[in-house]
């Protein structure tokens, strides 16, 4: 059975959709950049469906990118569908140190 972190490789590879609880919300996600800061494995998602503790902005927004430690996901499914991004910003990514895999765009 593949692990979580195997899963979301995955996903980014093939650009499918993660779809997981985290934090009690059922979210809708493209994951971007998989990898690890300080020891600990998370990624980086773009949340365009679902609930959130923060409401999610316009499709598009910047306000719906997600840095999730991956231990903190559960009941994980990866699915197709059309693939989600926001808008460029100009700062890098600060949520994965080490990144593993990333989309390729």
């Amino acid at each position: 059975m593949p692990t979580v972190f195997d899963m979301i490789r995955e996903a980014i590879e093939k650009k499918r959709i993660v779809i997981a609880t985290y934090h009690r919300h059922r979210r809708m996600m493209c994951p971007h950049v998989l990898g690890t800061k300080n020891g600990r494995a998370q990624a980086l998602f773009y949340q365009f469906g679902g609930t959130s503790s923060s409401q999610l902005g316009p499709p598009g927004s910047s306000e719906n990118w997600r840095c999730i430690p991956i231990n903190g996901l559960t009941d994980v499914e990866v699915v197709d569908g059309d693939w989600h991004t926001g808008n460029r910003h100009t700062q890098p990514q600060t949520c994965v140190g080490h990144i593993v895999v990333e989309v390729a765009h």
